[in-house]
């Protein structure tokens, strides 16, 4: 399962949504979950899918465009977008129903209101979609 997280209409933070509205996969469940996770709990807790990735920007003081699995005791260190919960606490409490959870984070390169996302995020947000479609997880560096 996949979740996209963002706010479109600030640039570069609309990333995990844009994610998840361009991929297209059998194998996957994709969730456009916008600024609030919390409303798609009750759908993972009834699925219970072995693998729940989470996509969204990130500042991680890395080039615009790169991304990074986020190991869950970082999260908070790193700010993740605007959401109506912090993703630890979101996380945490999905932990009962999933095999395993990826958080991806993105750094974006402009966060703006009205915004559209930067070519070099977009184009990195394919990278991430080859990567989850071949559930390559292994070509995902975690941040250090």
């Amino acid at each position: 399962m996949l979740m996209g997280l963002g706010n479109i209409c600030r640039g570069d933070d609309g990333i995990g949504s844009f994610i998840a509205q361009n991929f297209q996969s059998d194998d996957w469940l994709v969730l456009d979950c916008g600024t609030t996770p919390e409303n798609f709990t009750s759908l993972v807790k009834k699925i219970q899918p072995e693998y729940l990735v989470i996509v969204d920007a990130a500042q991680m003081n890395l080039k615009p465009g790169e991304f990074r699995v986020i190991l869950p005791e970082k999260i908070d260190k790193f700010y993740l977008t605007t959401h109506n919960i912090p993703l630890s606490l979101l996380i945490s409490y999905l932990d009962k129903w999933v095999g395993k959870i990826i958080l991806i984070g993105i750094q974006p390169e402009r966060m703006e209101d009205f915004q559209r996302i930067s070519e070099r995020v977009q184009d990195s947000a394919r990278n991430v979609i080859e990567i989850l479609k071949g559930k390559k997880f292994q070509e995902l560096n975690e941040l250090s």
